[in-house]
């Protein structure tokens, strides 16, 4: 199997996607990192209004670099028939015990078109389908970042995986990332929620400003259990399992025939004349 990759990564590409990918990250996951002044808490007040601003232009710059590795019109076609498909899904399973039918299709893609293509339509299809549903909020720039990774995931898998166990493989990471989406964007908003009370846990599940790391970690991970782990995850993995037992061979069998004939991975060459040489594309 040989896999177009509709959006080329060169070096400067790949340090961009592992440097915006890391200050994402750190966006997540900073108030486990950082000991902050519980007798202060305006930074814990600014940090999120501060985060909204930056994460999209992490996102802006790293498409922006994406762009110019050769997304051409027939990756910008596809692109936009796939953001747009993915969009019109998610009302289909949002809000219902988690099932959300937004990320089969974004792994599948980012599995045949490579990890920058599906980088580029996570960020595409949030976006698009927060606009059609009315779920533009300080959320989505978080939700951007989260999806464009699991479309990179996706076109990271090992490549000479085929047949059932190809299948197999993408059921299994659509799982991980079921889970790894609930985590991480519990995460974005837990710190700032503050007075949290859920029923079974003792101690409070709420962050503690200067607490040592593992102990709000340990909050937020029986947060995180109590309130979404079996209820809203769990849905989201069931529904990325079956729609990718059911869909997914014959998705990846039109994704990929979609790729053999725009020929993403032909190079354009001409003849000595000036016009494109006879068979070429």
């Amino acid at each position: 199997m040989s896999d177009a990759r509709v959006v080329r990564i060169g070096p400067r590409s790949a340090l961009t996607l592992a440097v915006a990918s890391l200050a994402g990250l750190a966006m997540f996951v900073w108030p486990l990192l950082v000991r902050v002044d519980s007798s202060n808490g305006q930074h814990t007040v600014d940090a999120p209004f501060i985060f909204i601003l930056i994460l999209p232009v992490v996102i802006a710059v790293v498409l922006a670099e994406l762009s110019e590795g050769g997304m051409d019109a027939k990756a910008l076609a596809i692109l936009g028939v796939l953001a747009a498909v993915d969009a019109a899904l998610r009302p289909l399973g949002a809000g219902v015990a988690g099932i959300e039918t937004v990320f089969f299709l974004l792994v599948l893609a980012g599995r045949v078109y490579g990890a920058g293509f599906g980088f580029v339509l996570g960020c595409a299809s949030m976006f698009a389908s927060a606009l059609l549903t009315g779920g533009v909020g300080p959320w989505l720039p978080f939700q951007m970042m989260c999806s464009a990774w699991i479309g990179m995931g996706a076109g990271l898998l090992p490549r000479r995986v085929t047949g059932k166990w190809e299948i197999a493989m993408l059921v299994a990471y659509g799982i991980i990332v079921a889970y790894a989406f609930g985590f991480l964007m519990n995460l974005w908003f837990w710190p700032f929620a503050v007075g949290i009370d859920v029923p079974g846990a003792d101690g409070g599940v709420s962050y503690v400003p200067g607490d040592p790391v593992l102990e709000n970690l340990h909050r937020f991970a029986t947060y995180t259990v109590l309130t979404s782990t079996f209820g809203w995850d769990t849905g989201r993995a069931i529904a990325n399992t079956v729609a990718i037992l059911v869909f997914g061979p014959t998705v990846l069998a039109v994704l990929r025939r979609a790729s053999r004939r725009a020929s993403f991975a032909a190079a354009v060459t001409f003849d000595p004349a000036g016009a494109p040489s006879a068979g070429k594309v």
